[in-house]
């Protein structure tokens, strides 16, 4: 396959799957042995992509960006609250994430253990959703309570086992912990920004001299960005919208076909 095909391709996948509780990373390594390319060699560029998510959540959410930063020159206490809760959150993931580097990387190019993920985690969907009816915690970032961000950061390391998904595990662990949908959602949106840019700096250090040699392709690395972009953009503004009609129910069983047929592929070949 035509590499600039393979990067579009890619692109399209982060770009849709990033933040939706379906796990980018996982539809990656499945769509590495789908496609017959060698995972390892798209790595770094997978990574760096995920940049263009974060960027869509900038560009859409703009505004609170700039109310939040306006805020705490004016020492609101609503946005002090904000960063607090962005903190804490992201703050469990830096931690373990760094720690558990490496053993992190060794599931990365086990695809019988996205499939797996996938299936348990529509199933723990499933379970959430029929288990929390109301919230109890007032909608918006800034009045969510300390422990309850907290709480949401350590279930975010979950999602360093691939196909667990970091969206699914942040907005499912966020409604168990009393935190309404759209909120839930957005939160989920605003970490990612410290959470994915955090990995990709990491990736980026620890590749450097594969990124200064000349071995990475910048051209295709601007296209995987640009369509990451693009996408993510759209899937935002359909995610929100969607979940307040119907709920994550068709996303948990998106999860269970998807990853049930991946594992019967993955074990008959």
């Amino acid at each position: 396959m035509p590499l600039l095909i393979t990067a579009i391709l890619l692109g399209i996948v982060e770009g849709l799957t990033e933040f939706l509780p379906v796990s980018s990373t996982g539809h990656l390594i499945l769509a590495s042995e789908l496609l017959g390319y060698k995972a390892e060699t798209w790595a770094t560029f997978n990574v760096i992509i995920q940049l263009g998510a974060i960027l869509a959540v900038i560009v859409l959410y703009w505004r609170t960006f700039w109310a939040v930063a306006v805020g705490l020159l004016k020492r609101e206490p609503a946005s002090w609250r904000f960063l607090r809760n962005l903190l804490l959150a992201f703050l469990p993931a830096a931690v373990i994430g760094f720690a558990l580097h490496k053993q992190i990387e060794a599931l990365l190019g086990n695809a019988i253990v996205v499939a797996v993920a996938l299936i348990v985690g529509g199933i723990a969907i499933l379970v959430i959703e029929a288990l929390v009816k109301r919230a109890s915690i007032e909608p918006g970032v800034a009045a969510m309570p300390t422990s309850r961000a907290l709480g949401i950061g350590f279930i975010q390391c979950l999602a360093m086992i691939p196909g667990v998904s970091r969206s699914g595990a942040t907005i499912m662990g966020a409604l168990a912990l009393g935190v309404e949908r759209r909120t839930a959602a957005e939160f989920s949106f605003f970490l990612a920004v410290p959470t994915m840019l955090g990995a990709t700096v990491l990736e980026m250090v620890k590749n450097r001299h594969e990124l200064t040699s000349g071995a990475v392709e910048w051209n295709l690395v601007a296209v995987g960005f640009v369509v990451s972009f693009i996408v993510a953009v759209v899937v935002i503004r359909w995610f929100v919208g969607i979940i307040s009609k119907r709920g994550f129910a068709p996303f948990a069983w998106y999860r269970i076909v998807a990853g049930s047929l991946a594992l019967v592929w993955l074990l008959a070949r």
